[in-house]
């Protein structure tokens, strides 16, 4: 069975993977509910949405803010009854390190990209189950498989979500409720846009939108992209500790 959506909040939705997928939800009949820290981005992106005939709230907030973020979407609910969740805000800030020297890089990843899921499920979990239906979407990455050489609180925040969602499937499922995964590869984003190192099979945030809109439609598990990385990625943790730690140079 394909899922529609007539109702959905996307945070972290000024940029990247969030702003795609908000154009591309937005049409007539459809309700966006939008956050995002950066007040002329997030603007941006509602007025576009709003251009299309979505009826759009958007909102200038951050995700730690946990009792800020639980108002404004449970009042959006009430006014909209949500069907699709998606928990896309996130951060990657470690510096070359993996912020060792700077303990306060690692705590506000962890602050974002985990406490800031959690921020954004528990004010609509209960009402979802209430009605038994909706489909919950967090954003992990391919990061978050294996122990790679950079970024480590990125990767670990993202492992964390990934294993923590894909749990709840087994929870939620017997209220009719969805969860999915989405793991991403490289995707061009704003996060990503200074970055030096390389990154295989770079795709656009709009490639990666329809990937993920086809997979939640679905109620897929786990929706990982690109296939040469995911491939890779898997492979690295069929292998012994010791010899992913030598392939990645450790």
């Amino acid at each position: 069975m394909t899922k529609s959506f007539a109702s959905i909040v996307i945070t972290g939705a000024s940029s990247g993977i969030g702003e795609a997928l908000a154009l591309d939800y937005a049409a007539p009949g459809i309700a966006l509910a939008l956050c995002g820290r950066d007040a002329t981005r997030v603007t941006a992106v509602a007025d576009a949405c709003r251009a299309k005939g979505a009826a759009v709230d958007d909102s200038v907030l951050d995700v730690t803010d946990r009792a800020a973020l639980a108002a404004w979407l449970t009042r959006f609910d009430d006014a909209h009854p949500v069907d699709l969740l998606i928990a896309n805000a996130g951060i990657s800030i470690d510096d070359g390190r993996s912020s060792l020297g700077d303990f306060g890089r690692i705590r506000q990843t962890m602050a974002v990209n985990v406490d800031g899921v959690l921020n954004t499920v528990e004010p609509l979990v209960g009402r979802m189950i209430a009605r038994k239906r909706g489909q919950i979407a967090v954003v992990s990455s391919l990061a978050g498989f294996i122990g790679l050489p950079y970024s480590a609180s990125y990767n670990a925040s993202k492992a964390c979500v990934r294993v923590w969602a894909e749990s709840l499937r087994y929870v939620l499922k017997k209220n009719g409720i969805g969860v999915s995964v989405i793991c991403p590869g490289f995707v061009a984003t704003r996060i990503n846009a200074e970055s030096t190192f390389k990154m295989p099979f770079l795709m656009t945030a709009a490639r990666a939108s329809a990937i993920i809109r086809r997979g939640l439609a679905r109620d897929k598990a786990r929706i990982a992209f690109p296939l040469p990385t995911k491939a890779g990625v898997w492979f690295g943790g069929l292998l012994p500790g010791g010899w992913t730690a030598r392939l990645l140079g450790a």
